[in-house]
């Protein structure tokens, strides 16, 4: 089958476009002919090695396919069943082997394609919204990268938990995509001090929650749009990875919470995966949760999706697409 493989890490021009030989499930995994996966900064933190890894390696977290075979031992799905996955890496790939208790089946009335960018970036604003800082009518929060895949989610489900949502982006243009998405105020941080904008939005009083996905550009002035005992929620680092900090820091800031979450620890059981996925799928196939797939690629132009999404020029969910599929 072909595939994407990294055999060093580095820049996009280390992925490679190969044949592999099709994999074939173990007990208690599925095999599942891709049909769409989707392009993460996950992806880029493994092909760049900030995120270890085994080498050659491949990229890849979330996809949407047909189950083709299944190993001893599985219950949850069976040949033919319609799947979507996050939180295995290898979906660069015509066909990937993936636990199958991570395999959430896909709404009758709802495209591959969709369900492949719904995953990860959807699960994502779930946990963060839902459970890490559970947000209740009344409370403010601000949201980094507002106009971005993640960022467009977390917006519209912080509005239907009933918050006020603040949010920064760096264009115009991104500024009205936010607000399609339902925001109340956008913050254009090319041009204004987001810090300054936030404490005037609140009168002085800072917001409940910061959710950042883009790390050391943002993090540490993100502390200061806190009120007392507020919680910045760091589950990203598209802008480089934060500096160590002292704790003395939170105390002084008004005793705040910090906090550095992945998917995987928010998705630890079958339950709560069911949950989550459940809710997102759910919620885009009824149209109460809009997604914006902003570009789709051939599998073997994921380099290309790579440059892309590094280059910021991107505003919705990258996918890419298997010859035939």
């Amino acid at each position: 089958m072909k595939a994407i493989q990294v055999k060093q890490t580095g820049g996009p021009e280390q992925m490679q476009w190969v044949d592999v030989p099709k994999p074939q499930p173990g007990p208690k995994e599925a095999l599942v002919k891709i049909a769409a996966s989707g392009v993460n900064f996950i992806d880029i933190y493994f092909r760049m090695g900030v995120y270890k890894a085994d080498l050659p390696l491949m990229l890849g977290s979330e996809a949407a396919g047909i189950v083709e075979a299944v190993g001893a031992e599985v219950t949850d799905v069976r040949p033919g069943d319609r799947v979507a996955y996050a939180m295995t890496r290898g979906s660069y790939a015509e066909y990937a082997v993936v636990p199958a208790w991570q395999l959430v089946k896909v709404p009758d009335h709802m495209d591959l394609k969709s369900a492949a960018a719904a995953m990860l970036q959807g699960m994502t604003a779930h946990y963060l919204t839902h459970s890490i800082f559970p947000l209740k009518p009344g409370q403010t929060c601000l949201v980094h990268a507002a106009a971005g895949g993640a960022g467009r989610l977390i917006v519209q489900m912080a509005k239907m938990r009933g918050a006020r949502v603040l949010g920064t982006t760096s264009t115009e243009a991104k500024a009205e995509l936010a607000r399609q998405a339902g925001i109340d105020e956008v913050i254009l941080y090319t041009q204004q001090d987001f810090e300054t904008e936030v404490k005037r939005l609140t009168g002085g009083q800072g917001v409940d929650v910061v959710y950042d996905s883009v790390g050391a550009p943002t993090c540490m002035q993100g502390l200061n749009c806190l009120r007392p005992r507020g919680m910045m929620v760091l589950f990203g680092q598209s802008g480089g990875k934060v500096p160590p900090l002292d704790p003395a820091i939170l105390n002084t800031k008004g005793s705040l919470f910090l906090t550095r979450p992945s998917l995987a620890h928010y998705c630890a059981t079958r339950d709560e995966l069911l949950w989550r996925a459940g809710d997102v799928l759910q919620w885009v196939a009824s149209g109460k949760v809009k997604l914006a797939i902003e570009r789709i690629y051939p599998l073997a132009e994921a380099a290309q999706a790579h440059r892309d999404l590094e280059s910021r020029a991107t505003a919705g969910k990258l996918l890419l697409v298997p010859e035939g599929a």
